[in-house]
């Protein structure tokens, strides 16, 4: 089936547009509904102006399928998805649009078992709201949030470190992106012993990863260093990722998180099969900087979601992707970037070293990642001249490099990365693909 309204992190487009218009949002909530059966719905998103409207649809429409709605209001998304299994829920909704603009919003669907539905489910929901068009609820649900719900989540998320504050002596810096990490951030890190020092955490509806977060890491690279902190956190608009600075504000992006992550549960075995998941899009440099760690790394498609299933297919406790999302299935079913920081943070402070220490091992190859903005989006192997010069690339690279292109999964990007040991060479021969796609596909 070819997949009109969802992507590879749910339902994504600008506010009051198909499909994130009333209509059809209300369709897939009450389908969703159905589909999950008699039990409550716990609603949840991030800071967008748009969020409670489009939250009051769905609740509407999930009444209507006959089903109860808790709202847990403005949380991160994977505070919705342990909700779901803490108060054993039929099952959740986030609204968000993640790292996107405030214009933007989204809708993410999570099972009762807390992770996010698998595409079947998601075809089951489109071809129903295909067939049945309209469904019969109120234009908009009353509803009360509860905020005792995100209290929960907040000591599960303690809970899950080691205990007697974990994080003394620490002085972390937070960027928390304006978005739905931002009333939960400082609340986190100080009640684990941390000093904290946040920015970006007074949102107002417009904005959200407005020249902040992990998009914009530049800011937290600074905010580390001029407020002398030792390690500093970014994270995005739904607080599922996080990227880290170290004091010195170096940014450490996924990839590094893993490596010192990973070099940690198989330091104390703790890492069963000495495996962790990674995507194609993570650096050859991580396979290098394990492999001395005697660590295996598996890859998957992008996509957190597509982490996570290879994850609970193979029993690998540790993956992510090199955008910071990042999952330990003994902690949590998704990506956390609040709990992704506080965790390195821990082993941070029970090591005695520095986040830069702790990183050193990790060599990062030369990459270079292009983004073309598409009219639609061809089958790649159509587009004439394309597969030609890819394979002349990926001759002068051999052994040494890898090209990856491939659609992005919530915008109209072809995206194209290259590997190599040269960064002018790689640059050089990523403009050669991208004028291609930028001819044949470009606006």
């Amino acid at each position: 089936m070819t997949r009109r309204l969802f992507g590879t992190d749910g339902m994504r487009a600008v506010f009051g547009t198909p499909p994130l218009d009333r209509r059809t949002v209300q369709a897939v909530g009450y389908w969703f509904a159905r589909l999950c059966g008699n039990g409550a719905l716990i609603l949840g998103g991030d800071t967008r102006s748009s969020r409670a409207e489009i939250a009051g649809w769905l609740a509407a429409a999930i009444r209507a399928a006959g089903c109860e709605v808790r709202s847990a209001g403005v949380v991160p998304t994977p505070a919705v998805a342990w909700l779901v299994t803490e108060l054993g829920a039929a099952g959740g909704i986030v609204v968000s649009a993640s790292h996107n603009p405030y214009t933007d919003n989204g809708v993410k669907l999570i099972g009762a078992d807390g992770f996010k539905v698998d595409p079947s489910v998601e075809d089951s929901i489109e071809s129903r709201v295909a067939g049945h068009g309209t469904v019969d609820a109120e234009r908009d649900g009353v509803l009360e949030d509860e905020p005792e719900l995100a209290d929960r989540y907040l000591e599960h998320l303690a809970a899950s470190l080691p205990p007697n504050r974990p994080l003394a002596g620490l002085r972390i810096a937070v960027d928390a992106a304006n978005g739905a990490g931002a009333p939960y951030a400082e609340r986190l890190f100080t009640g684990l012993g941390a000093d904290c020092a946040v920015t970006c955490d007074r949102p107002d509806g417009r904005n959200i990863n407005l020249d902040c977060g992990s998009t914009c890491t530049g800011r937290i690279a600074a905010f580390t260093r001029s407020t002398e902190s030792d390690l500093g956190v970014a994270l995005d608009g739904d607080a599922d990722r996080a990227l880290l600075s170290d004091h010195q504000g170096r940014i450490c992006d996924g990839d590094v998180l893993l490596y010192a992550w990973a070099s940690h549960l198989a330091a104390r075995g703790e890492l069963p099969g000495r495996r962790i998941v990674a995507t194609t899009m993570s650096n050859m440099g991580l396979e290098k900087a394990l492999e001395a760690r005697d660590v295996d790394v598996v890859r998957c498609g992008v996509g957190d979601r597509e982490v996570v299933e290879l994850m609970r297919r193979e029993g690998v406790r540790l993956g992510g992707e090199q955008s910071g999302h990042l999952v330990d299935l003994e902690l949590g079913t998704t990506g956390d970037g609040l709990l992704t920081a506080a965790a390195v943070a821990a082993i941070v402070a029970a090591s005695g070293r520095s986040l830069a220490d702790l990183a050193a091992g990790f060599q990062r190859f030369p990459q270079t990642l292009r983004n073309v903005r598409v009219c639609e989006k061809q089958p790649l192997e159509s587009v004439p001249g394309l597969s030609e010069a890819v394979a002349s690339v990926e001759r002068e690279l051999g052994t040494s490099g890898r090209v990856l292109l491939r659609y992005s999964g919530t915008e109209a990007l072809a995206r194209v990365m290259i590997e190599g040991p040269d960064q002018g060479r790689i640059e050089e021969l990523c403009g050669s693909i991208t004028s291609i796609l930028e001819a044949e596909l470009g606006y």
